[in-house]
């Protein structure tokens, strides 16, 4: 495939990758910087697009790594702010987010408010980094970023049955973790 070639049919793809993006962070302006960093690297880098999968295909294995490192960065950003840790008091973290959650028109307990909320997903990412690696990572894999039984697996190196207990355990402790951290604060908060 020509230079040529190569740009335009990575230019094509990129309504697709935007969309995919969109749906993945539900932030405009996230999707739009992962979007224009997959085409950067791939346009830097064609010599890497081997054609054993279609370009579509390569180009969204691209854009996976860049919505994690996306996801981690701002992730970091709202602990910066927020910093949890199994050191940090939770009721100063609770404390904070009900201030915010004030200020917006919307009430706390709609399910889109709280899932967007960084507070929360700051909350999510220290239960991820309490896990054991390959936990976490099974379960990023799998619930973020959309990834087969057997791409995991072969990412991992683990077999299809250790997988699924990997994620098994991983939503039961990330529902502990989130139960004892955040709903029962907001029932106690709303009683």
């Amino acid at each position: 495939m020509s230079t040529q070639a190569f740009q335009h049919d990575v230019a094509a793809a990129k309504g697709y990758l935007l969309r995919y993006a969109r749906q993945q962070l539900r932030n405009e302006a996230w999707a739009d910087d992962v979007v224009a960093e997959t085409m950067l690297a791939a346009l830097e880098k064609p010599d890497s697009f081997h054609g054993k999968s279609s370009l579509k295909t390569w180009l969204v294995g691209i854009l996976k790594y860049k919505i994690i490192d996306c996801l981690r960065a701002h992730s970091r950003e709202a602990s910066a702010s927020f910093t949890v840790d199994d050191e940090t008091n939770i009721e100063g973290f609770l404390a904070a987010r009900d201030a915010e959650a004030a200020r917006e028109s919307e009430p706390l307990d709609c399910p889109d408010i709280v899932l967007q909320s960084s507070q929360f997903l700051a909350l999510v990412d220290v239960c991820l980094k309490k896990m054991p690696d390959t936990m976490g990572r099974v379960f990023v894999l799998r619930e973020w970023m959309e990834y087969s039984t057997e791409e995991i697996c072969a990412e991992l190196s683990i077999t299809p049955s250790n997988a699924w207990v990997l994620l098994h355990r991983a939503r039961l402790r990330l529902r502990e973790h989130l139960q004892q951290t955040w709903f029962e604060n907001d029932v106690a908060i709303a009683a």
